[in-house]
C-alpha cells in the first residue's frame, strides 16, 4: 500500500530537502507541498470532496508553518480531518512538545535535521493510525462529511437561563433533517448535566467513560451512546459529578472528534460553568451559541463570558450567536440591544416566554413531547433552521424578530 504524505513546509529549502527525503522512503508518494496553514486546510477540504480515500494518509507540519502556529494547524487538522495522521517536525524535539504535539493531535514528533530512520519511523506509524482509522470510518463511505459532522455548542450565559432545552431542541430539529448519519446530543455540563433528566434517560455510560480511550473505536463509541426513541443518540453526563473531572480538554477534543467523524450533526450543551472541556469544544465548534434571557443581570454575564472567551482565546464575540429566550413582549432589553451591549451576533429566532407549554413536558422527561404548535417549540426549530441544521420549509414560522441582525 502506498502512502501518500503532503508536506506543509513554508520555507522553500527546507521543503524541497523534506521533499528529497520523503521521496526515498519505501512505499511513499511526497505530494506537492504547500507554503501556509490556509493553503493546507484548503487542500485536504478540496480533497474530501469525494470521500475519505481521496485524503493523504499523512501530512508532515513544520514548525514554522503559518500564520496560524503548528499546534494550532495541527489540532485543526485533527479535528476536521480524523483519518489523517500528522507528524510534526521541529528543530526542538522536547518531551513538553511531544506532549503538547500529542494532545493536539499529532501521531509523531520528528527532529531536525532530519535522519531518514527516524522521519521513516514516524512516517510510517502515522499511515498505520490512519488507514486503522479509515477502517474504523468506514473508508470512503462517509463522503462529503469525511472532515467531520457540524458541531454546535450551546452554553449558558448564566445558570437557569433554558441552555439544556435548547441544545435539546436543536438536536431533535437536525434528528428529523435529510442526514444518513443522524445526529447526536453531547451533555458536557459535567458536574450537573440534566440532558437525562429532560429524556428521562437512565443510562450505565456516559461521556466520562469515553475520557482516556486512546482509539475509541465504532465499537466503543457505541456501547457508550444512549439510543433515543426519537432516533436521537445521547453522550450523557456522569451520573457522579466529580467523574467529570476526567474529561480534560485533550479528551473532549478527541471525544468530539470522534463523534463528528460518526455523526452529521453534533450539539453539545456545554450548561454554565467554564472549564477546560467546555472551552475546546466552543473553540473547535463550528457554531457557538451564548443563550440568555431578556433581562440585565443575563445580559451582564453573556458580556462577562464572551470577554473571557475572547481572553483566553477561545472565541470572539463577533464569532459567537446570541439566542435570546423567554422574550415577552414589550421588555425594555430587545435583541438590537443585547447585541450592541455584547458584540454578538444576535440570533434572528428568539424563543418566547412559555411556561405552560413546557412545564409538563419537562416535569414528564419528555421535552420531544412540546407541542409542535406552541411559540417555544417553534422559535426553537426555526433557530434550526436558522443555523442550517434544518431546511427552511422544515421550521414552521414564529419567534422571528423584525430588523436586521445585530
Amino acid at each position: 500500500m502506498t502512502t501518500r504524505i503532503l508536506p506543509a513546509v513554508g520555507d522553500p529549502d527546507a521543503a524541497r530537502s523534506l521533499i528529497t527525503l520523503l521521496s526515498q522512503l519505501p512505499d511513499s508518494e511526497p505530494m506537492r507541498p504547500v507554503p501556509d496553514s490556509a493553503g493546507l486546510l484548503d487542500t485536504l477540504a478540496s480533497l474530501a470532496q469525494e470521500s475519505v480515500a481521496g485524503l493523504p494518509e499523512v501530512v508532515v507540519v513544520h514548525e514554522r508553518i503559518g500564520p496560524l502556529p503548528a499546534l494550532e494547524l495541527i489540532r485543526e487538522v485533527a479535528l476536521r480531518f480524523p483519518a489523517v495522521g500528522v507528524v510534526l517536525v521541529s528543530a526542538d524535539p522536547t518531551a513538553g512538545l511531544y506532549s503538547a504535539a500529542m494532545d493536539a493531535g499529532a501521531r509523531g514528533l520528528a527532529g531536525l535535521p532530519l535522519s531518514y530512520d527516524e522521519l521513516a519511523a514516524r512516517v510510517g506509524t502515522a499511515g498505520q493510525w490512519a488507514a486503522g482509522m479509515r477502517r474504523h470510518l468506514g473508508a470512503g463511505d462517509t463522503g462529503p462529511g469525511t472532515p467531520g459532522g457540524r458541531v454546535v455548542t450551546v452554553a449558558g450565559a448564566k445558570g437557569g437561563v433554558g441552555t439544556t432545552l435548547v441544545a435539546a431542541h436543536l438536536a431533535l430539529a437536525a434528528q428529523s433533517g435529510p442526514y444518513e448519519r443522524g445526529a447526536v446530543l453531547v451533555d458536557l455540563d459535567l458536574l450537573a448535566g440534566d440532558v437525562g433528566s429532560y429524556f428521562d434517560v437512565q443510562f450505565r455510560r456516559s461521556v466520562a467513560d469515553l475520557a482516556g480511550i486512546p482509539d475509541i473505536t465504532p465499537q466503543v463509541l457505541a456501547e457508550a451512546v444512549f439510543a433515543h426513541e426519537t432516533g436521537l443518540s445521547m453522550l450523557i453526563a456522569p451520573a457522579e459529578g466529580e467523574r467529570g473531572e476526567d474529561v480534560t480538554d485533550a479528551a473532549a477534543r478527541h471525544i468530539l472528534q470522534t463523534v463528528r467523524a460518526r455523526y452529521d450533526v453534533v450539539v453539545v450543551d456545554c450548561g454554565s460553568h467554564m472549564n477546560s472541556a467546555v472551552a475546546a469544544a466552543v473553540e473547535t465548534a463550528d457554531a457557538a451559541l451564548l443563550v440568555t434571557t431578556p433581562d440585565v443581570i443575563s445580559v451582564r454575564a453573556v458580556n462577562r463570558m464572551v470577554r473571557m472567551w475572547d481572553r483566553l482565546r477561545v472565541r470572539k464575540a463577533q464569532d459567537t450567536l446570541t439566542v435570546v429566550n423567554r422574550m415577552g413582549r414589550g421588555g425594555a432589553i430587545q435583541p438590537q440591544l443585547i447585541a450592541r451591549i455584547t458584540g454578538t451576533q444576535v440570533a434572528r429566532s428568539v424563543v418566547p416566554a412559555g411556561y405552560r407549554d413546557l412545564q409538563e413536558a419537562q416535569d414528564a422527561g419528555r421535552v420531544q413531547d412540546i407541542d409542535p404548535k406552541s411559540p417555544v417549540r417553534k422559535a426553537l426549530w426555526a433557530l434550526a433552521a436558522e443555523l442550517g441544521l434544518v431546511p427552511p420549509e422544515a421550521a414552521p414560522g414564529g419567534g422571528r424578530r423584525r430588523g436586521r441582525r445585530g
